[in-house]
């Protein structure tokens, strides 16, 4: 609880910087960018043709299949975080692109990013969340952990994961 006994999720709704809001096809580039700065950050490789195609067309790849994708953005316009939800099935949604710039780790909008994409997943009617991450993203996974996520074995990972982990939403 922050000021007022509000929470930082609630403040941000009320039109404070950085906020959450929906995400658009114009967004692609400013989601492209955070994306790639913060795999190149960690030594991982982005894969445009592949595991990155999504960004390529956010409305399509996540509105549209049923899902849905959210951006946090400064007041200037940048954006400094992201997540999306995939539609895996009518019951599972994949996490996909949670990211958050460097210079805002740290200051509890991980936290934020995180819960905000519980709270979608639910609202939408999931029921499991899947994502997959790469080991050397240890504060992610401490952050994944926390909230209860536990590992498991795809049948499939991404080129750049070397892990994945689940949650039951119910």
């Amino acid at each position: 609880m922050g000021v007022g006994g509000t929470s930082k999720r609630e403040r941000m709704q009320e039109n404070q910087w950085p906020r959450l809001r929906p995400a658009n096809n114009k967004d692609c580039k400013k989601v492209a960018d955070l994306v790639y700065s913060v795999l190149k950050e960690y030594n991982l490789k982005p894969d445009p043709a592949a595991t990155d195609a999504d960004i390529k067309d956010i409305e399509h790849s996540y509105f549209e299949r049923g899902g849905t994708f959210y951006v946090l953005e400064e007041k200037n316009g940048s954006i400094i975080g992201a997540y999306g939800l995939y539609p895996v099935d009518r019951q599972t949604c994949e996490l996909r692109k949670m990211y958050l710039h460097g210079s805002y780790r740290g200051k509890g909008l991980g936290k934020l990013l995180l819960e905000d994409a519980l709270s979608k997943a639910r609202q939408i009617g999931f029921k499991r969340m899947t994502l997959e991450t790469a080991s050397v993203l240890k504060e992610a996974i401490s952050l994944y952990k926390s909230y209860g996520f536990v590992e498991h074995k795809p049948e499939h990972l991404s080129s750049r994961c070397d892990q994945a982990f689940i949650l039951e939403l119910e």
